[in-house]
């Protein structure tokens, strides 16, 4: 195991009508003129939004909105929430919605108190300091709600990148799984892969003896092979709902990645896809993992091996080790087809044609120097390869 600090000092309330206790905890965290953040649709129909509205009201804090965050955050509107926050002396930004509105949310917390283009920080510039962020997480996914990552796409030249910092953890998030029961089955399914996405990136590893954390890994994984078929298929199941919605902060607040490297190549791949076609992020990791993995697996067949067959119940091949490791990807492909994720560049909507643009950008686009990877170091044919694999 690697050395390691580790911080996580997000306050989290989680539990049925919690969103109405919101105004107490933004006054905890000493807030006083809010942005609220949002995306729309839901979070207005719902009566969400005017719910959040009454709970500030009732503690006399003062807010501004800002609505019309989309899928694959763009950074006009980061632009706009930045000018908004210096213009009306805000000091707390409120996220209600799911991962992109809480990547969009960072990104003008950090921005409303820097003086340089707020792209800096997803070119590698540290952040040091952001208005303080609270969340009313709707969808389980991402697990921005617990983490000090945001991912923002730039408009002008459309490159999708992500940034971390401390400063971006979020002084508190309420979690009430009721909030995802609006939500159609594809994008509960979306959530459920990008869950397992965190949790394989983290998995994937060349740090040796990490057994607390495989094992953490491990249970999170299991927990959404067994709870996520069944949020799916019945959008009132609470219960279900719940233990998703705890799973993908976990996945993802990087209490179960720390001493250990992490991959990460499955995220930097389909970052391009959703950058270019607009996709469903959980949609284009549904395409992805399967292809990196395979293109990845004789890396460290025993690790392959291990989650085939720890997780998806494979049984040990000792002659051929690597029949086990292509049956435990085989198995986790064949999972998420379950749930209706997409299979193929096909049914997500990509081209083969622009494989050549998709490989580059990932490589080389908006300051990339030329490769990707953490598990395995990748170049640019090897990220075209992966793309072939998923046609």
């Amino acid at each position: 195991m690697d050395n390691f600090t580790f911080y996580a000092p997000t306050y989290f309330v989680f539990g049925k009508d919690t969103e109405n206790e919101v105004g107490e905890y933004v006054r905890k965290f000493g807030g006083s003129k809010v942005l609220i953040h949002y995306g729309g649709g839901s979070v207005v129909r719902s009566g969400l939004l005017d719910r959040v509205k009454a709970s500030l009201e009732s503690k006399n804090i003062a807010y501004v909105e800002l609505g019309g965050v989309k899928p694959n955050p763009r950074s006009g509107l980061v632009y706009e929430g930045i000018e908004l926050c210096q213009r009306e002396n805000v000091d707390f930004v409120l996220a209600v919605g799911g991962g992109s509105t809480i990547d969009s949310a960072k990104a003008i917390a950090a921005g409303a108190v820097y003086e340089g283009d707020f792209w800096d920080f997803y070119q590698g510039k540290k952040v040091d300091y952001a208005l303080p962020i609270g969340t009313i997480l709707t969808i389980s996914a991402a697990g921005s709600e617990g983490s000090p990552d945001s991912v923002i796409t730039y408009e002008d030249g459309m490159y999708k990148r992500g940034a971390s910092g401390e400063a971006w953890r979020p002084k508190f998030s309420i979690l009430n799984p009721a909030l995802t029961q609006t939500l159609p089955p594809y994008q509960t399914a979306c959530g459920i892969t990008d869950i397992l996405a965190h949790l394989y990136e983290r998995y994937l590893t060349n740090t040796k003896d990490v057994e607390v954390t495989d094992r953490m890994i491990e249970a999170l994984m299991l927990t959404m092979i067994q709870e996520g078929p069944k949020a799916v298929a019945d959008s009132e199941d609470y219960e279900s709902r719940a233990n998703i919605m705890w799973a993908g902060m976990m996945a993802h607040n990087n209490s179960c990645g720390v001493g250990r490297t992490q991959d990460w190549t499955s995220h930097d791949v389909e970052h391009e896809l959703s950058a270019i076609y607009d996709c469903a992020h959980g949609a284009g990791l549904a395409v992805t993992m399967p292809a990196v993995f395979t293109y990845n697996m004789n890396h460290d067949v025993k690790r392959f091996v291990q989650v085939a067959c720890r997780v998806w119940g494979c049984e040990m091949n000792e002659e051929h080790p690597e029949v086990t490791a292509k049956e435990g990807i085989e198995r986790l492909r064949n999972f998420l087809i379950s749930i209706g994720m997409p299979k193929n560049f096909e049914e997500l909507g990509a081209k083969e044609e622009d494989i050549e643009r998709l490989a580059h950008n990932a490589c080389y686009g908006d300051a990339r120097t030329g490769t990707i990877g953490g598990f395995v170091e990748l170049q640019e044919e090897d990220v075209k390869n992966i793309y072939r694999l998923m046609l």
